[in-house]
């Protein structure tokens, strides 16, 4: 693996936050909240780990990568911008109608690989993917983020018992580990720990991560390839809202836009 640039990383973390932002305040609905809990991974994703072509997104021997908790699609979006897949004025069209950049990701769009939204599918798409990969002797690795509300989702832990089943060591997923969904507190609203053990109890091979923290992220994915015969799991301990001072941790930006004073508050914060 190349070595890891943080520096370039983390600011181009800020810059995925900052067009968050823009986005969801433009389109005047989102999530921002569950958007920022996952920008670091999917900052190492896009440019560092996945080999991929922004002027080639069908290209066939690319990774492929799932936003299974489709809710969060403007980090996705956010990353391909800054990836140079579309311009900005695409990239502010966000949930307007007409444009390919909807509330949740769709393969319609190029280099979007999977259509997502409806919890708990995700994965189950991620698998065949992988395992299609597997038929065709092919060296593509498929990478998920999913959260950890949409683990109450009964299909999350049947595409697990398959992956495990067919050795599928060219899976890699990153749980959300935020403990906080719509309804309320993880723990309250159906209790999923110990989280890394029941995976553990499916066949796969788990680890424990920062999932703000690039260097985490990355060995992972390092002890990951390592491991031959399971798929990988990062079970991503991460903070919701996490890069604003008043977002993080706070569940009011769950499912909310901000509003003027606070969307200026934040993008100064972020230093635009």
């Amino acid at each position: 693996m190349k070595k890891l640039n943080k520096v370039y990383l983390e600011n181009q973390a800020r810059k995925m936050r900052i067009d968050i932002l823009e986005m969801i305040h433009a389109a005047g609905s989102g999530h921002p909240g569950p958007a920022f809990s996952i920008v670091e991974i999917m900052a190492f994703l896009y440019f560092h780990q996945m080999r991929l072509d922004s002027k080639n997104p069908k290209w066939e021997k690319r990774d492929r990568i799932v936003l299974s908790k489709g809710h969060a699609s403007p980090t996705l979006y956010a990353a391909m911008y800054e990836k140079g897949f579309f311009d900005e004025n695409m990239m502010l069209s966000l949930r307007k109608i007409g444009s390919p950049l909807q509330g949740h990701p769709s393969s319609k769009m190029a280099g979007v690989d999977a259509t997502t939204g409806s919890l708990g599918l995700g994965l189950s798409q991620a698998v065949g993917m992988a395992i299609g990969a597997k038929i065709l002797n092919s060296n593509i690795k498929v990478y998920v983020i999913i959260g950890d509300g949409e683990c109450d989702e009964g299909q999350i832990w049947e595409a697990a018992l398959f992956a495990s089943h067919h050795q599928l060591d060219n899976l890699f997923v990153f749980l959300d580990n935020n403990e906080d969904q719509y309804e309320g507190r993880l723990c309250d609203v159906l209790n999923l720990e110990p989280l890394d053990q029941k995976w553990k109890s499916f066949g796969w091979d788990v680890i424990s991560i920062n999932g703000h923290d690039f260097c985490s992220i990355k060995d992972f994915v390092m002890s990951a390839e390592k491991s031959i015969g399971k798929p990988h799991i990062a079970i991503s301990h991460t903070e919701k809202g996490h890069g604003v001072s008043f977002m993080a941790g706070n569940s009011t930006y769950h499912a909310q836009a901000l509003n003027e004073v606070e969307y200026n508050r934040a993008i100064k914060e972020l230093g635009k």
